[in-house]
């Protein structure tokens, strides 16, 4: 028997966010009947309504895979990709499509990161070279462990849901953010990398890895599994032993 809602004889609603800044004085909602298919995701009817509907709509989609992490946005309430948020996990139910939280929007679902990129980039997520000699092959081997040590963390597409979802990023702007702290522990354990002092300078502040209480929300939506709760109190107790090490043997320079 064919389920005839898989081919499109039903239809489900989305209420999605408008705002058009050289128009509108405010966002507002704007509701649409798309067809419903049980293998569609968000992202799927978005682009039924911008190709079939309003050519109006403004979104940020790439990859449709969950690699490029442009996709994301509030899906009744929560931050989610939605190329991967199917519609049969709300139909009957109307979907609500928002931008992600605690960013500024530029237009319809589309936010600013600006202030994203700037934190990213001064905690340095790039590889900083050290002075020790690659093996005899020229190449920096690791070992499996540690691989392993930042792997996890490695993990992040800056998808930017763990700012949508955190409490202290909507109460405090100047905050770092859970991805940028992660992406300076990833580096920070990799055995190739000697900038460990460089992204201290800005992560052990008070807008930076202090600044978290831990609510433990950012882990919970990151589609990767790359829990940035965990990165934020590893670089907590990090900055401690650095700290104590300075102390105890401020000759050795290094923290």
């Amino acid at each position: 028997m064919v389920d005839e809602r898989a081919m499109g004889d039903e239809t489900i609603r989305l209420d999605v966010h408008r705002y058009h800044p050289e128009r509108d004085q405010r966002p507002h909602i704007q509701s649409f009947d798309v067809p419903y298919h049980e293998d569609w995701v968000v992202l799927d009817a978005l682009n039924h309504l911008k190709n079939e509907v309003d050519g109006t709509l403004t979104f940020r989609w790439s990859c449709r895979m969950g690699v490029c992490g442009s996709c994301g946005m509030m899906v009744n309430g929560e931050p989610k990709l939605t190329c991967a948020t199917f519609l049969r996990d709300y139909w009957p139910q109307a979907i609500r499509v928002e931008p992600l939280a605690n960013f500024p929007v530029e237009r319809d679902l589309v936010n600013r990161i600006d202030d994203f990129m700037t934190k990213l980039s001064a905690v340095k997520p790039w590889l900083i070279p050290s002075k020790t000699k690659p093996s005899e092959t020229g190449e920096f081997l690791q070992t499996p462990a540690q691989l392993a040590s930042y792997k996890q963390f490695s993990m992040c597409i800056n998808c930017l849901l763990c700012y949508a979802a955190c409490p202290v990023v909507g109460l405090s702007p100047q905050f770092l953010g859970p991805a940028a702290i992660a992406l300076a522990k990833r580096y920070n354990n990799d055995s190739r990398d000697a900038g460990r002092r460089e992204r201290e300078e800005v992560v052990n502040t008070h807008h930076g890895e202090w600044d978290c209480t831990f609510v433990g929300e950012c882990s919970v939506v990151c589609p990767k599994d790359v829990d940035p709760a965990g990165a934020i109190q590893q670089m907590k107790l990090d900055s401690m032993l650095s700290w104590y090490r300075r102390w105890l043997t401020p000759w050795q320079g290094r923290g």
